[in-house]
């Protein structure tokens, strides 16, 4: 073998032991997916194919687990667990392990308990099996993967199981937590349409179908399913999360909202947050703290919930997580 041969064979051995090393710390738990769909609005075509129920963990290598990053995302590694992604380099290196859970179903609001019993039943099966530390626990996301742990978070707070996670913190970042709002948002876009109304028509079909009625008809559903709600006298979920770090992130974009999405302020999952901040603050958190985005800090045109994730710093965020660790 000449010598060029014998480096590209080295290199190649080299990148498949890394590889192999790298893919030793993933670990994929699925279940076969199921050959159904669900309904998701009044149309002929408007269905959705299940979608595989488990979990994608990585484990820090070499190192003390000494905290875990949860996300409740949807299906596996190679196709929409991207956030948690995101995060592998940062939590390895400070020791944190990070889970993506997902049930089978697509775009779960968890409306049911059977989702928030199959994403507690998968965190349990994990923290078992692979012996995981049920403390420095904290929930992180976006849109509905930042909703989904509010849910969670009330189902096993409210809930008897003995499997209790010991969450340190919530990382939010710019999803819905009024759905009340969130109503009236979309029914201003259809109203007026002037978008692709694709988005607006679903969520509100899965609203109306899931809490048996609008805003108008059934508050108290609406106020129930939010973890804060400008239109709750009581806001009683408060409660359930004042006594965890909050580090929030927002991206008002509120230029961009008006000129492509004709959308006012009150159109803006920014409201939300801040109320949802003021609420703790007013319940006696002392540990909240957010973190305005502003439109010179990504270079993307593009304004969403999962870019304002991809802009955050997460060196900068591991570091927080670690202090309040």
């Amino acid at each position: 073998m000449n010598k060029c041969l014998r480096k590209l064979s080295l290199l190649l051995l080299l990148t498949g032991l890394c590889n192999i090393s790298f893919a030793q710390n993933i670990i994929q738990e699925y279940e076969p997916v199921k050959n159904d769909s669900i309904r998701i609005g009044e149309g002929d075509n408007d269905f959705l194919p299940f979608i595989q129920s488990g979990y994608t963990l990585m484990l820090p290598e070499d190192k003390t687990i000494k905290g875990v990053l949860i996300f409740l995302e949807d299906s596996g590694y190679d196709k929409m667990n991207s956030s948690a992604k995101e995060m592998y380099t940062q939590a390895s290196e400070i020791g944190f392990a990070v889970l993506s859970v997902s049930t089978e179903i697509p775009f779960d609001f968890y409306f049911s308990e059977v989702s928030m019993l199959t994403a507690h039943n998968l965190i349990h099966d994990a923290f078992s099996y692979h012996k995981l530390p049920n403390n420095n626990i904290f929930f992180l996301g976006a849109s509905l993967v930042g909703h989904r742990a509010m849910r969670y978070i009330q189902f096993m707070k409210e809930g008897e199981d003995a499997f209790q996670l010991n969450i340190k913190g919530i990382v939010m970042c710019n999803f819905t937590l009024d759905w009340t709002r969130k109503w009236y948002q979309h029914e201003r876009d259809i109203r007026i349409n002037r978008i692709n109304l694709w988005e607006p028509k679903f969520i509100n079909y899965m609203l109306e179908t899931h809490l048996n009625g609008t805003p108008k008809t059934v508050p108290e559903r609406y106020h129930n399913f939010s973890s804060y709600s400008y239109f709750d006298e009581n806001n009683d979920n408060i409660k359930l999360y004042k006594d965890y770090a909050v580090r929030a992130y927002i991206e008002p974009a509120i230029k961009y909202r008006l000129k492509k999405y004709f959308r006012t302020l009150y159109e803006n999952n920014s409201t939300d947050i801040v109320g949802f901040l003021a609420e703790l603050e007013l319940a006696g958190n002392e540990n909240t703290e957010l973190i305005v985005l502003q439109p010179e800090d990504k270079s993307s045109q593009n304004k969403n919930t999962q870019t304002t994730w991809s802009t955050i710093d997460k060196d900068e965020l591991m570091d927080w997580i670690k202090k309040q660790s």
